[in-house]
This record gives C-alpha cells, structure tokens and sequence, in this order.
C-alpha cells in the first residue's frame, strides 16, 4: 500500500463529485449554529482564469473550511461581475451579443473554479447582467431617486474617446482610460449622479471602527474622502473695464499664509474665466487646452503648472495698497471649494512651480524650528512642515493653528460687498458618484423622459427594464440610442410620446450590492432584511488593494443607502478585509526583442548561473525580471496546465505557502514541484502509519517520555495552526504543518513503542484535518484510507489539551570549566542532585571526566549546568 503514489488526476475529480452530491457546501439560512461569511471579490467573466485567482480564491477557501470545521454555518458564495465595456468590445471584434460571449465565459471560468476543489455554494450564483439580477438594482436606483440619493445635472466630465464613455475621476489613471489606456478628455454633460458627498463625514469617521482592514486601504480612503477644514475669503478686485465682477472668493486650508499671497488662482472653469475666455482668444484656447488633459486629481498633480494673467489684479487682504495678479491655472478645480485660491509659493510646491514659472514672488511666512528670519528662503521645494509664523506682522511668533484660529476671527470680523470677508467651512474631496455611462452593455437607468411630465422614474411594476436582443455595433457611441424601438416609449402618466434614458449604470454600481444579494440570491425583493442582517457584515472579506478606493469606497456608500432605505440594518459591508499580494513570474525575450512565453523555454542551471534557451529552436534566450503575470509579457502560467500537471492541491498549496500572503509570490517551477513532493510525502506518511496500526489506540500512556514529546507537538501544531488560519498567516501555518509532518515522520523511523504507535495514529488523523483546508482532495483520500467516518470536509476541529499546550520541559546548557559542552532536557523544577546525575551520564561529561570526580558542579535551576573539573 506505501509503495502507491498519490494520483490527483484520480482523486480531484472524484472527491469534487462526492461534494457535489453530498451537497456538502450548500448553505441554508434557517441554520441555527453562528454565521460566518467569507468573501472573495468576485470575478469579471473574461474567459479564462488566472494564477491570481488561485492565489485569491485559495486563501478565501482555507478560511471557509476552517470555519465550517469550527462548527459554524458558513456562507461562502460565488457569482459573476458581468456587465462592461471588454464584453461590448469583444462582441463587436467577434460579431456576437456580448451575453453569448458573457454567459460562454461563465461556463468556461466555472468549471476551472470548480476543478480547484472550491468550497463553494454554487446554488447561490448571480452574474450582474442577469435581468433577475439587475431588475433589484433598478427597483433601488427608485428608492434612491425618491430618497434623495440621486441626482440628474449637468456638469464636466471624463470622457474616453475610444470607448465613448464618461470616466468618473477614480478610473482616469496618470490622464489615460483605466482600460483603453486613452488620453482623456473634458466634456460637459448632463449626469445621473449618487449623492455619495451626502455621507463624505460619516464615511471618514466610520474608518476608525474597522480595524480589520488594512491600515493602507484606510487610509487610501482617508485621503480620497479628503476632508480640510479652511476659510472662504473675499478677495477685492481692482475696477477694471474686462467684468463688472468686484471680487473673487477663494477657499484655502492656509489662512495662515495670507502674508505670503502672491497670486490669486481661477480654475479653468471658473465662471470668471468663462466670461474673460468669451472675449479673449488666447484665454480660451488656454482653457481648451487645460480641458484636453482631464480633471483627474493625480493627472493634475503630475502635469506641468500652467497659468495664465488675466489682467485683472485684487487688492490684498492685508497688506496695505499691495495688490496680487489673478492668474488661470491648470492645477485648480473649479468641484473643489470654490474654484479659486490664493496661492502663498513658500508654503505649496504647486503655487511655486506657477510663481518660478512667471516670475511671482516667494515670501516665505513660516519659519522651520531653528531657522534664522534673516537668511532663510525657499529655492525650488515649498516649506510645507510645521514652524512658528513670521514675515506676518500681527501674526508674528503664533503657531499654524493658532494664526488659521486668529486670522479667521479677523477676517470674520471685516467686511467686503456687505458680505463678512471669511467665513470658516469644511470642505471634501470626495464629490457625488457619476454612474451614467454611454454604452449598452450596462444595467439600464430606469427613467423615462416626456417632454410633458418631466423625467419620471418607471414604475415598480414594469421592471426589470431589460436591454433589448436585437442590438447592433455597426456605429460609434452607445447601441442604445442607435436602436430602432427600444428608446421609444409612451409615457405612464400622461401618455405622451416619451424615450427611454439611453445611459446605463458604471458596473460599480453592480458590484455595489451584490454581497448583500448572495444572503437571500432568489428572493423577489432586494434583500431579505432579516436574513442580510444576520449574515452582514462579510466576516472576512478578500481581494485585490487596486479596489481600495472605487469599489470598496462606493460599496461602503452603497450598504449606507440600502440602510436609509430599509433593506439592511447594517452601515458597514465588510467587517474583516485583507488584500492579497499579485503573483508574479520572471520575464524572457527572445534574440528580437520579444516576449516569450515559460512553456517555450527551458531553464539550465551551473552552479548559481542560470540560462535558458528556445524548447523548438534552440535560441538562447534572455532572462528578464520578476514581474506580475500579464499577458502582454507573456509571463503567465495557464492554471489549467498545473492543474493536469500536478493538481489543484499541489496550485493551492504553493500558493499558500511560499509567501506571506500580503505579499506578491513569485510562481517557480521548482516551487510547485517541491509542493507536489510533499504531497506525495504526506500520501506515503499516512500509508505508513496504517500498515504500523490498524486502528486507534483506546489511550495513550502518559508515562510514556516520547509518546508525551510527539502529543506536545501534534497539538501545539493544531492549535498554532488555527491561530495563523484566523490571523490570515497562511504560510505560517504550512510551516507549522512541515514541522508536524517531520516530527511525525521522525516518529515513525525510529521503532515506535507502543504508545509512540497510537500517538502516531493521533497525529495522522490531525494532520489530516489540518490539511484539508489547503489540500481538501488528498485529505478526503487521507481520511478515507484511514477508515474515518463521513467526509473529513465535514469533520470538527480537532481538539486541544490545554495541559500539552504547556511548556513543561527545558533544556539546558552544559558548560565544562565555562565552555559548551552538551546539552540536557529535563522537566521544570527537576531537583538539583537528579540534574547532576543525568549530567554525569553524558558522553561528553563522561569521556572528558575520564573516570575522576569532579571538584564541582553548579546547577542554576532551569537554566545552566556548569560541570568544573
């Protein structure tokens, strides 16, 4: 029976079907016994999967069988994040319906999840382009609607020009489409938009309570939310025959740098510009030219400062007869306070990127500790730390917070255009969520427009509003307003002729909710609020950091709103959150300069060298740097091939313990061959210990010195390794499970005494259940041979004696006339005279003694025996 290796190729699919039927996974809500739910984000149905969803999808599922073994009713569901532009592009490249391609990736990626062994309710799925799906997110965008939470106006917008679709700011990535990779524009629009700034402070302050989410994504959201507390200031202008405008309001978080004003800063689409721009050419191209690069905060960070004189000019606030140019500048953003700031060079790296630029001046107003007020100047690198103002004259000496606190209270007290000339005010980064999006492939909005009765939503009754069959790509822009029919409707309450609202929703919206769905995924409403709010949170919630801002800040949003509306109790979706690390693999190219892909090469190794060469050709081929897998480098490793290969016990594994799982992991082939070597390692240990007992030991005798050793290890191992399970430290935990498995095996080599025996047949079946989280298939195989009852996917837990959890025994050095000598492991306490004695019976005391008694022999109690001789 040992000498029979493991097959996986025979057991994965066996064991897969014997869950299946068993309906082992299948999760009902009327379970009394503690909820648990573990999520992994769930995917986008490209077609394939990849090495970064066995990575994601693995971790998600050790923690789901963990629990379940912990004697809790798990919810771990699965579904698909359907709808999007690669589908509608994919459909026009193909000549198909973007749901024939959708649903036929669905069906491919499904059976590749289900060949890793996933513990997956699969009588749960939902994939977001399903009417049956959507038609609740529509009956929400309603409640929305009627609650205030959505909003229709028209405003500046991103706009891709190669998918023909409005961007909102967290997609435009360094000025580009996050997918098309397109150079964005601006354009004005008019927009559905979620009145997420509605509940900008609440999501701020709520980021303090989950603290078990990464500091990282927190603070991420911390500083998109972007809360500054500042001061609205009216700024005078000089009277001037270009406006009939007498002053500019401007908001800084800086009043403490008034002082230092060098400049007063428009946006681009400031209605001051607008109305300069009207009869200025040179500044109207300017603005054009600021709208060609995209508002994106990070775009604007990075991009050159430009700035343009208007001409006019305002009197300082301050500083008596001076006055300050107003200048257009391509940083400012006309969503964000009000549009115009005073910019102060010494204390802001974009103001002084503007003031080198035209030649402003820089009067530095805060003094660095230490610094001396006569010498100390700003060259190219704005002082933006903390100090003591100066150069200020009433705010002379004062802290930051202190001048904000006074100079406040003076402008407060001032006057301009009879209205006060500071005002204190909070202000957000975040602005509302713009979810038109211009495209077919989508969740339609559910309105109608009438040119009698207004934009109206469509009633309860009518949804879904469904997309139609029939659609064609043959034009640019959104199929929708293309269609024949499909945008032209009688209008519900007075009968007019009436269009249907042609955009759909951002997909974000669809990823929005869909955790709450899964708790009740055929009900006929939204949720099923008792039981959601039974199930929600999401326990432990896993995916990548790139979602830390969009989906996982629009989600918090979102489970806000369904609150406001009653279909959940709860404002938070995710208690616990982790983001797992990318896989990554090394890179080749050919003599050419190409991409190759590691199935066409073969690595040879001298020593530390390492070359590689063409399989087909025999070109020697260079090899490039670690990377994350993509298919544009051609560094991915098909999951389905390791699966034939070695298995997905062997994939799971190595992905769970080659890296902490924070981490990125870097895929090896000698990595997955050293997970596949233990696997057969574990399959030949349990054979093993079968044909030396046949069944359990009644008991175990305590007495016995290495049977006690080896249980002190087996159920340290257990419970160490439910400790890193729910600490999300899955390579510790392997490691924990090496260390079992070698003393095990060590165990196993050396005659084993009886009671060694049954400790042995203990620590088969532990082991067994401590794998069967990250190799469920071999432990099944495992569980069975040993004659187990059921399915170890159904087994508890294994439990601890908190005694063998106690470190009784110490070893302690030997010293011999103070240096090293050997060793002794005794028990804690053990009396003086029984440490001499089993010191003297050392061979090394004893070859060294040569027969002579020593002079002495020190004995520090559990620490130090010191041998003189």
């Amino acid at each position: 029976m040992s000498g029979e290796r493991y097959n996986p190729r025979e057991s994965e699919p066996k064991w897969q079907k014997v869950w299946d039927d068993a309906k082992s996974f299948v999760t009902s809500n009327d379970d009394p016994r503690e909820p648990y739910y573990v999520l992994e984000m769930f995917p986008y149905p490209s077609g394939r999967i990849h090495m970064g969803h066995v990575r994601n999808y693995s971790m998600g599922d050790v923690v789901a069988r963990y629990h379940r073994a912990r004697g809790r009713n798990v919810l771990h569901p699965m579904g698909w994040d359907a709808f999007g532009l690669p589908a509608e592009n994919a459909a026009i490249e193909r000549k198909t319906h973007p749901g024939t391609w959708t649903y036929q990736n669905i069906e491919a990626m499904k059976a590749q999840l289900k060949s890793m062994g996933l513990a997956i309710d699969w009588t749960r799925e939902i994939a977001t382009c399903s009417p049956e799906y959507y038609q609740h997110q529509q009956s929400m965008f309603i409640d929305m609607l009627e609650a205030g939470l959505v909003t229709r106006k028209s405003s500046k917008v991103n706009w891709d020009p190669v998918d023909m679709t409005v961007l909102a700011n967290e997609q435009v990535i360094d000025g580009k489409g996050w997918r098309s990779g397109a150079v964005v524009e601006q354009r004005e629009l008019t927009q559905w938009f979620f009145k997420i700034s509605d509940f900008a402070e609440d999501l701020l302050e709520a980021l303090d309570t989950l603290t078990e989410w990464p500091e990282k994504v927190r603070t991420m959201q911390r500083n998109w939310i972007g809360k500054s507390e500042g001061l609205r200031l009216l700024f005078e202008l000089e009277p001037t025959e270009k406006t009939d405008v007498t002053s500019i309001e401007v908001f800084t978080t800086r009043p403490d740098t008034i002082f230092g004003a060098s400049f007063v800063g428009l946006s681009p689409d400031h209605p001051l510009t607008t109305a300069l721009a009207a009869s200025n050419a040179d500044l109207a191209e300017f603005v054009a030219e600021c709208h060609r690069h995209g508002t994106a905060t990070e775009t604007l960070e990075k991009a050159e400062k430009q700035g343009f004189d208007t001409g006019l000019r305002v009197k300082h606030p301050v500083i008596e007869g001076q006055t300050l140019p107003v200048y257009v500048a391509n940083f400012i953003l006309m969503d964000y306070g009000t549009g115009a700031i005073f910019g102060c060079p010494a204390h802001d790296q974009r103001d002084l990127d503007l003031a080198r630029k035209y030649g402003l001046s820089v009067k530095p107003v805060v003094l660095p500790p230490g610094a001396d007020p006569e010498t100390f100047s700003v060259a190219d690198e704005a002082y933006v730390d903390a100090g003591n103002i100066f150069n200020s004259a009433f705010l002379d000496g004062l802290s930051i917070d202190d001048a904000k606190r006074k100079i406040a209270e003076y402008f407060g007290a001032r006057q301009v255009d009879g209205k006060s000339q500071g005002t204190v005010e909070t202000n957000y980064r975040l602005r509302d969520w713009g979810i038109s999006r211009q495209r077919y492939w989508g969740c339609p909005i559910p309105v109608i427009h009438c040119e009698v009765c207004g934009t109206l939503p469509v009633p309860k009754k009518d949804l879904p509003v469904k997309l139609p069959e029939d659609v064609t790509f043959d034009k640019p822009g959104n199929a929708l307003d293309h269609h024949p029919t499909w945008k032209h409707v009688h209008c519900h309450q007075c009968g007019a002729s009436a269009r249907r609202e042609t955009d759909t929703m951002d997909t974000f919206v669809d990823s929005s909710w869909y955790y709450t769905r899964f708790t009740a995924p055929h009900a006929e409403t939204p949720t099923v609020p008792a039981v959601a709010n039974r199930w929600l949170p999401v326990d432990q919630y896993i995916g990548g950091v790139e979602h830390a801002i969009l989906h996982l800040l629009y989600s918090r949003f979102f489970t806000r709103a369904m609150k406001a509306m009653g279909h959940v109790d709860v404002s938070e979706p995710f208690k616990g959150l982790f983001t797992q690390g990318m896989v990554t693999h090394e890179t080749y190219k050919s003599q050419s300069g190409e991409w190759v892909n590691p199935t066409e090469i073969a690595i040879e190794t001298n020593g530390e060298a390492r070359t590689a060469k063409h399989i087909r050709t025999g070109d020697p081929i260079s090899i490039g740097s670690v990377e994350k897998m993509s298919k544009s480098k051609k560094n991915v490793v098909d999951p389905d091939e390791i699966v034939a290969t070695y298995g997905a016990d062997t994939a799971r594994w190595f992905m769970l313990s080659d890296s902490p799982p924070e981490r990125d992991v870097q895929w090896t082939e000698a990595g997955v061959e050293g997970a596949s070597r233990f696997q057969q390692r574990i399959w030949r240990l349990v054979n093993e210990t079968i044909e030396l007992t046949a069944s359990p030991a009644a008991s175990v005798d305590v007495q016995d010195a290495g049977a006690l050793a080896l249980r002190r290890i087996i159920h340290r191992s257990v419970h160490g390794v439910a400790g890193d399970i729910e600490g999300l430290r899955f390579n510790r935990a392997v490691a924990q499970i090496y260390e079992l498995t070698n003393a095990l095996t060590k165990a196993l080599a050396s005659s084993p005494s009886p009671a060694v025996t049954a400790a042995l047949r203990e620590g088969a079946e532990k082991l067994t259940i401590l794998l069967s989280p990250m190799m469920p298939h071999l432990a099944e195989s495992c569980w069975s041979l040993m004659g187990m009852h059921g399915l170890v996917a159904d087994a508890s837990w294994p439990d601890v004696d908190p005694a063998l959890l106690v470190d009784n025994e110490v070893t302690m050095p030997v010293q011999i006339n103070g240096k090293r000598r050997a060793e002794i492991s005794v028990a804690k306490g053990t009396p003086a005279a029984e440490v001499e004695r089993l010191v003297l019976s050392l061979e090394e005391v004893t070859r060294i003694l040569e027969g002579k008694a020593p002079k002495k022999i020190v004995v520090v109690p559990d620490r130090i025996v010191n041998v003189v001789v």
